[in-house]
């Protein structure tokens, strides 16, 4: 969202607020020095040990205190988290219009991923300004006959991508800087760079990754780094199934500057993240998903990201295919990316304010068979200026 943020800042009609909800509060600082950006409200509704449902049941008791004292004519939410849910749900019993930044995405098990499917699904429900950000994603949302008035705008997630590659690019110092943090990294070896924290996941998931990677770990050609995430049902397995390995270095969280910098390091990136199905095209880098289906098939379909599943096996595989072919490995690193153009956040502050816009398309060739822009669903009540 920081991208967004900026371009509300930059809209002399708009007035904007930020919410968080504390959630990794220093990986969540991070972010906001980054952009430059300052929290109006902090929730801190995080507790050790939490479960859904009191996360939930928190969340409502921390929102609905501040929309009744900002009063909003609009608020917006990202994706598809817990508190994406609850703020666009708490919105909606308060007849607050909501837009859904990243609306649409679907994998049609709402078991997987979980929780977010479901939550992307109610926040979709409630909203009534759907920023779609692919031709697939509005079509599931038109599919689903919603409500909501549909656009087709990118991901902001490229905007953001985009604006912190060209700061590494055109700042010599900083990228010194930022190399200094991987001090471990080996020219000889190509890197295999690793992320995981689906919910999915936790338990024989994260077993079975860690043995693909213990495995892999055995390549001469092959050094793995894996930023490893702060939750216990995360760090605890990683830690003890791979900390005794020589060349797989387990870091803390890294701040959005360091990880895109590595990221652009690495030649093949093994992750169950969303966001990085759709970064890592910008980079030019092939991604290998460890999940049974996607909510992001236009990169599959495009060539630069393939599923691998959690077997030890099928992982193994995928990750050899990519370092033995160099074929393939090129083909994948070279596809297009489908999901922006890192004009997603303009786009979005043009709807707000009832200007016109022309809406993100790829090309043809990412349209779903037999699909045609349909007409749009007026929004119940503009933003106030």
């Amino acid at each position: 969202m920081a991208p967004l943020v900026k371009a509300l800042a930059a809209e002399p009609g708009i007035e904007s607020l930020i919410c968080v909800t504390g959630q990794h509060q220093s990986m969540l600082e991070q972010v906001l020095d980054l952009f430059d950006l300052k929290a109006h409200f902090t929730l801190n509704v995080m507790t050790p040990h939490q479960t859904l449902n009191s996360l939930t049941a928190a969340l409502y008791g921390a929102i609905d205190p501040v929309l009744e004292q900002t009063r909003p004519d609009r608020v917006l939410v990202h994706g598809d988290t817990t508190s994406a849910m609850v703020a666009s749900m708490a919105s909606f019993h308060r007849r607050i219009p909501v837009g859904h930044v990243e609306a649409g995405l679907r994998t049609g098990d709402i078991y997987s991923p979980w929780p977010e499917e479901m939550n992307r699904r109610c926040i979709d429900l409630s909203a009534d300004l759907l920023f779609a950000p692919t031709a697939q994603s509005r079509a599931n949302l038109l599919d689903e006959r919603l409500q909501g008035r549909c656009l087709v705008t990118g991901n902001t997630v490229i905007d953001a991508l985009q604006m912190t590659a060209r700061r590494i690019e055109q700042d010599a110092q900083l990228r010194q800087t930022l190399d200094q943090q991987f001090p471990f990294l080996q020219t000889g070896r190509k890197l295999l760079l690793v992320t995981g924290h689906r919910r999915e996941n936790f338990g024989e998931g994260f077993l079975n990754i860690c043995k693909a990677l213990r495995h892999l770990a055995q390549r001469p050609d092959i050094q793995i780094v894996y930023p490893v995430h702060l939750n216990p049902s995360v760090l605890g397995p990683v830690t003890e199934q791979l900390g005794d390995l020589l060349n797989v270095h387990l870091i803390k969280p890294l701040d959005y500057l360091a990880f895109v910098r590595l990221m652009q390091h690495a030649h093949v990136i093994l992750t169950d993240s969303g966001g990085v199905q759709e970064e890592a095209p910008s980079l030019g880098k092939p991604v290998l998903v460890m999940r049974n289906v996607t909510e992001r098939p236009e990169a599959v379909a495009a060539g630069t990201v393939r599923l691998v599943g959690t077997t030890p096996a099928s992982i193994i595989a995928g990750v050899d295919a990519l370092f033995d072919d160099k074929a393939l490995w090129r083909r994948a690193s070279q596809a297009a990316n489908p999901y922006g153009d890192g004009k997603a956040s303009q786009r979005i502050v043009e709807t707000l304010m009832g200007r016109p816009v022309d809406e993100f398309f790829v090309g043809q060739s990412q349209l779903p068979q037999g699909w045609a822009p349909a007409p749009m669903y007026a929004p119940r009540q503009l933003l106030a200026s």
